[in-house]
Parts: structure tokens; sequence; C-alpha cells
């Protein structure tokens, strides 16, 4: 903080640094606890507003939020270029910005596109240490991009995996991802070659898609199946059927947020396969024991994952102290 009026410079905060100070373990049990301050009421996270940027090729999104306890507040500001991956570029590029709360003064500029890999797995992680049987090891994957390399990371942090599978519909990429994830992890991870194919038996499923189509049918689910479903954030896309939706227990990370912009839950909706009391709880909700989790081994749990600010400004307001700790980041005067 300042005092008698020195001004502490505003930190930069790269990729490479916050993959280093922001290690997976760590950040799970900072989502757990701001997704508990959230279901108390404590934190404030609006609607994300959007608007069509580069001539419809783009988004532009706003996430602006403030957290309780932690006393810090901010937003993260986000393009979203789909066609991207074909160019070698991630999709989702930005910035989180932090302010501190005494005087409202900016504190660090961080890059949003690791923070939001790190952070969105972590929560997968959250979920699934909450939600998937306690003796599940055969994890799928659906799509093998960043959020594919984040989430075996985070499920492996929570639940001892026996066996990994991957499907995605590029198959180099997809051999890519298999190889360099068995090297990283040295888990036997394998390529499917369906979807269908990576998701028979599995009792964890991640889809980490860029699915704007259903990726995954709720017929090919055993019992017991946990899946976290991450991909897809905006009304009309979709990564899960109505089926799957109609099958499992549904948890959300905000009901708010997934009455506005989960595909996945409100085409079921339109189509009237459920309705909003199918959705059982807030994932904070069964953190803090206002909410019942899973109720029966046999059950299909389903946590629909938005992203929230306030977890990329936990885990932004984390990596500054853990820079300023260390002398990392690059200071600049304002």
């Amino acid at each position: 903080m300042a005092h008698h009026g020195r001004v502490e410079e505003m930190l930069v905060i790269g990729k490479d640094e916050i993959r280093k100070l922001l290690p997976m373990d760590r950040c799970i049990e900072l989502m757990a606890d701001v997704l508990a301050e959230l279901a108390r009421g404590s934190a404030v996270n609006p609607l994300r507003s959007m608007i069509g940027v580069a001539g419809g090729d783009g988004i532009l999104a706003l996430m602006p939020g403030g957290l309780g306890e932690l006393g810090a507040f901010g937003a993260k500001v986000l393009s979203v270029f789909p066609g991207n991956r074909a160019a070698g570029f991630e999709s989702h590029q930005g910035l989180v910005v932090l302010f501190e709360s005494e005087h409202g003064r900016p504190t660090a500029i961080l890059d949003a596109s690791e923070i939001t890999a790190i952070r969105t797995a972590a929560v997968s992680g959250v979920a699934t240490r909450t939600l998937a049987n306690p003796e599940a090891g055969d994890l799928a994957i659906i799509g093998s991009g960043t959020q594919a390399r984040t989430h075996i990371d985070a499920i492996r942090a929570v639940r001892s995996l026996s066996r990994v599978r991957a499907w995605s519909p590029t198959r180099d990429r997809l051999a890519a991802f298999v190889e360099e994830s068995r090297t990283r992890t040295g888990l036997d991870v394998e390529a499917a070659d369906s979807p269908r194919a990576a998701i028979d038996g599995a009792q964890i499923v991640c889809t980490v898609s860029a699915a704007s189509e259903p990726v995954l049918e709720g017929g090919w689910l055993a019992d017991g199946t946990h899946i976290n479903a991450v991909g897809s954030a905006f009304p009309a896309a979709r990564e899960v059927d109505g089926e799957a939706v109609r099958r499992a227990r549904v948890f959300v990370d905000r009901r708010e947020s997934a009455m506005n912009e989960a595909g996945d839950l409100l085409t079921p909706m339109r189509e009237g396969v459920i309705d909003e009391s199918h959705i059982a709880a807030e994932l904070g909700e069964v953190l803090t024991g206002a909410a019942e989790g899973r109720r029966s081994p046999e059950e299909i749990t389903l946590f629909e994952s938005l992203g929230l600010a306030v977890e990329d400004l936990a885990a932004a307001a984390f990596v500054v102290a853990a820079a300023r700790e260390r002398g990392a980041g690059t200071p600049v005067a304002l």
C-alpha cells in the first residue's frame, strides 16, 4: 500500500511469469475460496458485456468484479477471435487489470490468457474434487487446446488417474497434444478415434472444445460419470446434448450467468427438455454446505463452467502478491 505519498509502481506480469507464480494445486484452493465467497454474497460479479468487433469476426468482452475479503477489484478485458487457432494464436487474448481498494489505484496488469487457462481448469478441479466419485480415475478430454493441457493438470491434482483419453477433430493437433501430455505428465494419454470412443467408460469427462454443436451425447455416459462442460460460453453454442443435461444433476458457477450465457442449458430449456429448476445449485453453495452435491455413486453430475470475473481477479491478486514477494513482474510508473 502507499504510505506518505509514496506510490508503488504498477506491475506488468506476462504469461511465463504467471505460469511460474500460479501453481495448479494452489489455484484450486484459491478458486474453492472465491466460489464459497461468492455463494456467501461478499463478492460482486455482474454479467459480462460483449460487443462484436473487427467486422463481426471477433468479440470484445468486459468482465468486471469485486472481491470481498481480498479487497481487490478490477476487470478482465478479453478479445475472442475464433479463427485464431488456424493462424497459430490463442482464441482468447487480453488483460486482467487490478485495482487496490484504499484509493482505487490500478496496481497491476496481467496477461489474461494464462490466468484464464489456469483458473478455468482449477475451477473444474474444484468441481471434480467436490462432485466426482472418490475412486474415479478414468478421464476423457474432448478438445486439444490450451484448456485441454491445463485440465489434465487440474484433474490429476484432485484424482488419481489410471487412464486418459483425448479426442479432437484435427488429427495432427490431437497427436501433438497426446505426445506433449505424455511427456509432461508421465500419464498414459491415448488418442481416441471419436468422441464416443473417448467417453466410453470414462468416469470424468471434460469438454474443452471450440464446438458449437454437441460433441457429447447423453446416451454414451456411464452411471456415476462427472462432466465438466467448459468450452461453450455463448447462448447459441453448446458441447453437450439435451439428453446429457437431462440425465445429469446440474451445477453451475453462477445461476445468473448460466441463465444468460449457457447454451448447454438454454437450448434444452427452450426445447422443453428441462426447466430452470434442473439447476441443482451453484458450486459455491455445495462448498459452503448450503446445497447437496453428489447424492449417490450412480448419479451423473455435470458442472457447467462459464468463467467468472472474480475467478480471474482472485488468481491475479495471488499472482501479484507472489510477484512482489519474489521481485517478479515489470514495474511501470503511470
